[in-house]
């Protein structure tokens, strides 16, 4: 079975982004930047209702407006929610597209509606779908209840709640088609996969595969919203090929944010207990959520902590607003604030330090190591009981858990030596921002004795050999083995070809910085250049895939938080996180940590500022932009520690999305530690802060 080297030279160090250059001079092209010759401009009209049936378009005005190319309509068709696609035009440039659009006129029958999911489970509330707004579960569980009730020494009765978060990736949603004379159809798609872009576009299109080339050289965020061309990206090229022309449509921020897919919201009215001990003795709860017109709002109940007897069943509610996509870890950063916060509670009336219930009722040894260095890091001596604070600037401290499975999946990969010393790496991923192509270059080095530098990776193309979609934390595990095996066989091409000009069999050869020499007799080497000369004309070229045993699944992480509260404002400032996490073999300290750090300011998004706002008057979005929508700017980051648990015996295993989790959690459970007050719903805003102040009087 491969194994990963024992002594590495460059996996595990921290490795500068090798397109970092390309970013930060403007080279790398992101989607927006394609321009194709003769290109169009798409746009699309939407649906200003949030729930009517489109009657008529009439679509002759735009049509007949000089620059305007080709034209769609979407008649006869039921709009669920306000942004739902109406008809669509593609111009000459953009402006004309948008004038083109005020001159398309519908007829609509607005039908009744209902944006709030706590409205759309009452009687008589709008309907959303003809089945009706809710979808209810079946009961699920074990253990036996009543059991778990009678071993109870306390017991927490609370309602938690979590709002709606869009997913606002800086690079909005789109897509650029260009059909050529035999049908063949290229699109360049801000994706999360290329593959999955591809194999859509050809089933709507009804073409082979081999039809169809999807592209993505850089993407500026992808957060589980960009797996398939979507609609936009289907109009583009239906659009296109009614044009003959090649078609650019990216949505502007109002409609990314309106259609571009959010984490639901969630609810969960619990009712829980433990022993005298310390131990949970039984949970139970009924759930709840909304993913708008959508479903998956589901979320793990109970989480991360071991309870013996659990019933619990879960509601779908269905509201006319955007629909719900995966979302960073879904499910359980909802899951992780309501669980914590609901721990702290246990805790409290056990009067029990609340870090020391979590590691009796927490299952994970690696967890167990993971709490007491969060702890150590983070000075959880200092911790006051709740409310124990000098005012009017409180500070307090926080903790949680998270749990998350990853795992690697088939994934091929080629590399090249080519005689002048220069080698390249093929894979069919896609680099959402992440540094997956920095990550293959470092692979490939350390399989190859070189620098990450001297490796040329390619990655975002459907012509290369094949990867699957960039989600569930799988990206790294599944690539980074089969980038090492297509390196190790080039390797050992290479070591075949060069053996009898250094006198040795070709497995008495080492390879190492930028050399190749015997294992036993360092001295008689060849340089990497004078090596690669002997191929003589024809490089190598080989591939490998994914196999068994180089990568790994289940991965855990605890995060610390200090706030300071001010009890004037409500403001909730975070003074720092201690974030420790593992992730089996390091593979780039540098982007691993940044994965970290990129995960807990988006929790720090969650837990005090994002929300999606929604009017039950008109079942609009209130604040579809960045000004009124809010996201952690410079000024709310704060000091935030990263700690890697570097375990190469368990192999590569993602951590895009486990650090997300428990970051609401921790400042929610920091912000009660200081005020002594519990709010139980996200995101915690200064007139929730002041709110609870006033009702504690």
């Amino acid at each position: 079975m491969p194994q990963w080297p024992k002594q590495r030279q460059v996996m595990g160090t921290p490795v500068p982004r090798i397109d970092g250059p390309a970013k930060v001079s403007g080279r790398a092209k992101y989607t927006a930047d394609i321009q194709r010759p003769g290109m169009l401009y798409g746009k699309i009209l939407r649906c200003p209702h949030p729930h009517a049936r489109v009657v008529r378009v009439d679509t002759r005005r735009a049509e007949a407006l000089p620059g305007v190319r080709a034209v769609e309509k979407y008649e006869g068709q039921t709009v669920r929610f306000a942004g739902g696609e109406v008809a669509a035009v593609a111009a000459d440039t953009e402006e004309i597209a948008e004038d083109a659009l005020g001159l398309i006129q519908v007829e609509y029958e607005v039908l009744d509606y209902v944006v709030d999911e706590d409205e759309a489970m009452k009687s008589g509330a709008g309907t959303v779908r003809r089945e009706g707004n809710l979808r209810r579960g079946e009961p699920e569980g074990w253990g036996n209840l009543e059991e778990g009730k009678a071993a109870a020494a306390v017991t927490v009765e609370a309602t938690y709640h979590t709002q709606v978060q869009t997913h606002t990736c800086l690079e909005t949603h789109g897509l650029v088609a260009e059909w050529d004379d035999e049908g063949n159809l290229t699109a360049w798609c801000s994706t999360q996969g290329i593959f999955a872009v591809r194999d859509a576009l050809a089933g709507h299109f009804q073409l082979d595969a081999s039809k169809v080339r999807v592209i993505c050289e850089h993407m500026g965020g992808g957060f589980g919203s960009k797996f398939g061309p979507e609609r936009e990206g289907i109009i583009a090229a239906s659009l296109a090929r009614q044009a003959k022309r090649p078609v650019k449509i990216m949505l502007d921020r109002k409609e990314d944010q309106i259609c571009g897919g959010s984490r639901p919201s969630a609810a969960m009215k619990v009712r829980a207990g433990a022993s005298r001990e310390g131990k949970l003795t039984f949970f139970e709860a009924e759930t709840y959520g909304t993913g708008g017109v959508g479903g998956g709002s589901d979320f793990p109940a109970p989480f991360i902590y071991t309870v013996p007897h659990v019933r619990r069943v879960h509601t779908e509610v269905y509201t006319n607003a955007g629909e719900a996509r995966a979302m960073r870890a879904p499910g359980c950063p909802q899951a992780s604030f309501m669980m914590e916060s609901l721990m702290d509670e246990l805790a409290e009336q056990l009067g029990m330090d609340p870090l020391e219930f979590r590691r009796r009722n927490d299952d994970s040894p690696i967890r167990q190591q993971q709490y007491q260095i969060g702890a150590e890091r983070i000075g959880w001596e200092r911790r006051r009981p709740n409310g124990a604070s000098p005012g009017p600037r409180r500070r307090g401290l926080g903790c949680a858990a998270a749990a998350w499975g990853g795992g690697g999946q088939g994934t091929q990969a080629e590399c090249r030596i080519h005689p002048d010393g220069s080698v390249e790496v093929h894979c069919g991923t896609q680099d959402l921002g992440t540094g997956i192509r920095t990550a293959i270059a470092v692979v490939a080095a350390e399989c190859l004795g070189l620098a990450p530098q001297a490796i040329r990776v390619h990655v975002g193309d459907t012509r290369y050999p094949p990867s699957g979609a960039s989600g569930g934390s799988t990206t790294t595990a599944s690539v980074s083995p089969a980038i090492k095996m297509a390196a190790d066989a080039a390797k050992q091409k290479l070591l075949e070809r060069v053996a009898p000009a250094l006198q040795a069999r070709p497995e008495a050869l080492e390879l190492g910085d930028g050399r190749v020499y015997v294992r036993r007799n360092p001295q008689r080497s060849l340089t990497w250049k004078q090596a690669c000369a002997r191929l003589g004309t024809a490089p190598i070229a080989v591939q490998g895939e994914w196999v068994e045993g180089l990568s790994g699944s289940g991965v855990g992480g605890v995060q610390f938080a200090e706030v300071e509260v001010d009890e004037e404002t409500g403001r909730v400032r975070v003074v720092k996180i201690v974030a420790v996490q593992d992730c089996g073999l390091v593979v780039n300290k540098l982007t691993a940590e940044s994965q970290v750090l990129g995960a807990v300011t988006q929790g720090i998004g969650y837990a005090l500022l994002e929300n999606r706002v929604m009017d039950g008057l008109s079942g609009l979005m209130l604040n579809p932009n960045m000004e009124d929508y809010k996201v952690p700017g410079a000024l709310e980051i704060p000091e935030i520690e990263v700690i890697l648990q570097d375990m190469p015996e368990r192999g590569v295993i993602g951590i895009g999305e486990p650090p997300v989790i428990p970051t609401a959690g921790a400042i929610a459970n920091a912000v009660a530690n200081a005020l002594g007050i519990r709010i139980r719903e996200l995101p915690i805003t200064p007139d929730k802060v002041l709110n609870a102040l006033l009702k504690r009087g």
